[in-house]
């Protein structure tokens, strides 16, 4: 395949989202990424959402760009092949990336003993190994406690996995942030990467750590606000809602232009002792004297006239949509977006699908790539990495070892 990561290859055991998001990153990439999967799809091959016919948009989604091999994992014979897969030669190959147990037979110490520059990246739910999910994790975060209107009193879960997403590329930053170090040492490396310290060490980042540490406070609800600047969602004539953000002096005075409000903020600036021009904390204080005049401006106009003018003046913004209308109404999602292109998913159809969004000037990058039926490449694989003849993989069918491609 096309590009940066040409010829790099990458054996994957996963489900779910975090480690087949990481692959899947890597495959847009131009890495050769081989998903291994049980006999008839492991537990993420049925997720919904599903088609009309019962095919997963999910297991599609996540797995554009890589091949497929199906083995029967509770085996001996299955177990060694793939030993055999994960460890098999070449200056660019040797790396697994798994969210399954790393033990037994998939233990980091056992597969080394095969390769011994082996870099293995194994997805962990919390750093002590026990279990956590997405949702799990998130709920610990802090987050379901201020997302929310004020007043409420109770939790919100974020329908977004965002730690799985930020946790897949973490992983495949890690992966190739060790095949750098392999090719100047020459030394393999087990790395461990915990959904739940992915998650951690963003909160820390993002300062809510040391907010409740150092100022002995809880964050406390403020609605659709942005915390620490102006931004709110505001009701447009015609029933639609946008929302608009001020974070730079460059942005509030084209939202005060946008609103014809540049006068009335003056003043509240001066009445107040703020400056409402270069801070945006400042703005943020007294957001409730703000936002009616925001308000007052949209509820007069549709989203239309909304977008004419705040896009000829500069403001930051957006519309809300439903996916339905991303999918329909926003250019971002079309092939205008030299990222999108219409594939044929065997067993789905045709629809739009992303590349990478890493634009690469000078690279030549793979177009958009459809996800593999379960086992399509088993006897490739088989062959061409494994180097068994017809009639041992024959052999291996027969037996219920392998299976090629299931129908969809």
């Amino acid at each position: 395949m096309k590009g940066p990561l040409n010829g790099m290859r990458i054996i994957e055991g996963s489900a779910f989202v975090a480690a087949p998001s990481g692959g899947m990153a890597l495959a847009q990439l131009g890495a050769e990424v081989i998903r291994f999967d049980p006999i008839g799809g492991g537990l993420d091959h049925q997720r919904w959402p599903l088609t009309h016919d019962g095919v997963s948009l999910y297991w599609a989604g996540l797995n554009k760009g890589k091949k497929s091999i199906q083995v029967d994992l509770q085996s001996r014979e299955g177990q060694e092949l793939l030993q055999e897969l994960v460890t098999a030669p070449g200056e660019d190959a040797g790396y697994f990336l798994t969210n399954f147990p790393a033990k037994g037979w998939l233990s980091y110490d056992n597969l080394r003993q095969r390769r011994e520059d082996l870099i293995m990246l194994n997805v962990l739910g919390n750093y002590d190994g026990t279990t956590a999910l997405d949702y799990t994790v998130n709920a610990a975060m802090g987050y379901p406690s201020v997302t929310g209107p004020e007043g409420f009193d109770g939790v919100i879960n974020h329908v977004l996995p965002a730690w799985d997403i930020v946790c897949g590329q973490t992983a495949a930053m890690g992966l190739l942030a060790a095949g750098r170090h392999r090719d100047r040492t020459g030394e393999g490396q087990f790395i461990q990467l915990a959904l739940s310290d992915v998650a951690l060490s963003a909160v820390a980042a993002l300062g809510h750590i040391a907010e409740a540490q150092m100022l002995d406070s809880e964050r406390e609800r403020i609605g659709n606000d942005l915390y620490g600047a102006l931004g709110r969602d505001y009701g447009t004539s015609d029933g639609n809602r946008v929302i608009a953000v001020a974070i730079t002096k460059k942005q509030w005075k084209a939202l005060c232009s946008a609103c014809e409000m540049t006068e009335a903020m003056k003043q509240l600036a001066v009445a107040e002792g703020l400056d409402l021009e270069k801070n945006e904390g400042d703005r943020f204080r007294v957001r409730d004297r703000i936002h009616p005049h925001i308000e007052q401006w949209c509820q007069t106009r549709t989203l239309e006239e909304v977008r004419q003018v705040w896009d000829d003046l500069g403001v930051c913004w957006g519309p809300y949509q439903t996916f339905k209308e991303l999918v329909n109404q926003d250019k971002r999602v079309s092939e205008a977006n030299p990222m999108f292109s219409i594939i044929n998913q065997p067993g789905i159809g045709s629809y739009l699908s992303p590349k990478s969004p890493l634009n690469f000037r000078s690279i030549l990058q793979s177009e958009p790539l459809v996800a593999p039926l379960l086992g399509e490449h088993t006897e490739e694989i088989l062959g061409d990495i494994l180097h068994l003849s017809e009639n041992e993989i024959g052999k291996l069918n027969d037996k219920k070892i392998v299976q090629g491609p299931s129908s969809v």
